[in-house]
């Protein structure tokens, strides 16, 4: 695969070569041996794997249950590198027939292979805890302690063994199927905006522009071409939102979220306690800092397509990817040369994918994939400083990805809530080093103005997206809902948490249905809020304290998930149950708010 891929458009900024990951260490290609071998081997080991363990884990002792673990953990890695392969090559270009096919074809191969593997988890957490207790003793069993801790979370919603298996099995031809549909569809739309056919991340691109018919313009198309599939968008919602309900009766989940909370080790009133504070910030962040942004833009209100555009002396003069590279890695390297060395070989050894193209998956992400190998970052790189942000969050998630590794397969995962605080903290640092170089009142307006914005996007936002999915879940138990009620809760919404200051028109209701993240991970959002309060708490013990503050840092992105939130935050003096944590939290954003108000217009 070439290192560089050209820009997406013969009038895009010139941003220098864009490079495009080499997925080449995970398999050298769709049709290649090693990955067909790897199927075969992991299709017998898995047979064998059932064969040998199915029905007897209560009668090992704790050496022989360790060993047990670590075969299952041989074999869901390579399964899971398969995955990875397949979702990555799937998601460079999510419109090719050819890899749509391949991907379903993995995704089923991995499944009935998987299968055999079901039984594991189900047995483990029919162990009585004395019982388990005891193999513990075992060296080889206690080194999985946490992985068994978290498995056993879910002890209480398990099903019978029958039913675990059936819902593995049709995860194909359900949830996954109608995730890809959404994938297709998306990545197919185009979007007629001055003379071009856009794709959807260069549209919404262009509400970021200068011009404010340029703003308009695209905004109204937007919502036209998402109007256009409003019908396909609410099916597609309305079945995931059901088929959870069916799923969390029979689990015995209290709320929809409470699958999600669990899932990210974090207790439902610390959550209740983040969405509340949040709430009740409303209008001294979002709702004060937009009736000032209006004001700048010269009137009482901003038109939605307004809320993101530049202040009027932002020239926002496109970076140089290789400039991006640069001014993110020497703001890591201030922090930690550690944390510059390994992001260094994301660039270095082509683990990125950066240009915007037809047919690629829109938005950003960092894919952990398997600690044997190496995580991988999606951008669609458009040289904007936001862009350049983009590229210190994702960043920030793949350095954490690597430190969390030496975990190995079953313990690195981080839960969302805290998988979020490295890629933040990224973005922090990167702000921060771009401020303390900045000499000009003005920039530094500037400056504050833009991260205010991503604060609010990333706290207000997420939180209001968060309030949507609830809405939209707790209101599909009474019946379907439609294309018309979907953006009637969405505007809802979105006038509460925006503010008075904000003016909608009926354009704007499709708006919630290009959001992925209600697609494929239900109540994520609210992790984005929680690593912005937990990393605006983090960065001010920095400034408080810096001696000795980076190694604990980067012991506690090491611990991958090993450790929960109280553990990982006891040595900062930090405590995330506490409802003073949030405030501190929100202060930054705040305070932020406060200096630009106190600045000359």
């Amino acid at each position: 695969m070439n290192q560089f891929a050209r820009p997406a458009a013969a009038d895009a900024p010139d941003l220098g070569p864009l490079p495009a990951w080499d997925l080449r260490d995970l398999y050298p290609a769709t049709d290649a041996p090693a990955l067909r071998d790897d199927l075969e081997r992991m299709e017998t080991a898995a047979q064998q794997f059932h064969q040998r363990y199915s029905g007897a884990l209560a009668g090992l002792d704790g050496a022989a249950l360790g060993a047990a673990v670590a075969d299952y953990e041989r074999i869901d890695e390579t399964l899971s590198r398969i995955m990875s392969f397949a979702q990555l090559t799937h998601s460079g270009n999510v419109s090719d027939p050819v890899v749509a096919q391949f991907y379903q074809s993995m995704q089923e191969r991995v499944t009935a292979i998987s299968i055999h593997l079901v039984f594991f988890t189900l047995e483990l957490n029919r162990l009585e805890d004395d019982v388990l207790a005891a193999k513990l003793a075992a060296p080889e069993l206690a080194h999985y302690q946490s992985w068994l801790r978290d498995v056993r979370v879910f002890r209480p919603h398990q099903l019978s063994d029958e039913l675990e298996q059936l819902l593995h099995e049709k995860y194909v031809v359900g949830r996954a199927a109608w995730s890809r549909l959404f994938d297709e569809t998306i990545a197919g739309l185009r979007f007629p905006i001055a003379g071009r056919s856009l794709t959807s991340t260069e549209a919404l691109n262009r509400l970021y522009e200068r011009e404010p018919e340029s703003r308009r313009e695209a905004a109204t198309v937007i919502g036209q071409v998402l109007g256009d599939h409003a019908k396909t968008f609410a099916l597609i919602t309305n079945t995931l939102a059901k088929d959870k309900e069916i799923e969390d009766k029979w689990r015995h989940y209290p709320t929809p979220a409470s699958s999600r909370n669990l899932s990210n080790h974090v207790e439902d009133e610390v959550v209740a306690a983040l969405v509340s504070a949040v709430k009740a910030a409303y209008p001294r962040l979002s709702h004060r800092y937009y009736a000032m942004k209006a004001q700048w833009l010269g009137g009482d209100r901003l038109d939605y397509w307004d809320r993101n555009a530049p202040l009027p002396a932002d020239s926002d003069a496109p970076v140089r990817w290789d400039a991006a590279r640069e001014l993110v890695l020497e703001a890591y390297r201030r922090f930690s040369p550690r944390l510059a060395e390994i992001g260094a070989r994301f660039f270095d050894q082509s683990w990125i994918d950066a240009a915007p193209r037809p047919g690629k998956a829109p938005g950003a992400f960092a894919h952990s994939t398997v600690p044997s190998v190496h995580p991988y970052l999606l951008l669609n790189y458009q040289g904007k400083t936001r862009d350049v942000m983009t590229l210190a969050h994702e960043l920030g998630h793949g350095v954490h990805q690597i430190l969390a590794g030496r975990q190995g397969h079953l313990m690195s995962d981080t839960p969302l809530t805290l998988a979020e605080t490295a890629s933040v903290f990224g973005e922090m640092l990167t702000f921060r080093a771009l401020l303390d170089a900045t000499t000009s009142p003005q920039q530094r307006r500037i400056m504050l103005a833009s991260k205010v914005e991503d604060m609010l996007n990333t706290v207000v936002r997420q939180i209001a997206f968060f309030d949507f999915e609830q809405r939209i879940h707790n209101e599909r138990r009474g019946g379907e809902l439609t294309p018309e009620r979907l953006g009637e809760i969405w505007l809802a919404v979105q006038t509460e948490s925006l503010g008075p200051a904000l003016r909608f028109d009926d354009g704007y209701r499709g708006y919630w249905s290009y959001i992925p993240h209600f697609i494929h991970s239900p109540f994520y959002v609210y992790a984005y809020a929680f690593g912005d309060c937990l990393v605006n708490s983090l960065y001010a013990r920095y400034q408080e304290a810096p001696e000795g503050f980076a190694d604990r840092y980067l012991a506690m992105l090491s611990a991958g998930g090993t450790l929960h939130h109280r553990a990982l935050l006891a040595p900062f003096g930090l405590d995330a149950a506490d409802p003073e944590f949030w405030s501190k939290g929100l202060g930054v954003v705040s305070s932020f708010i406060d200096e630009l108000a106190a600045m000359p217009a």
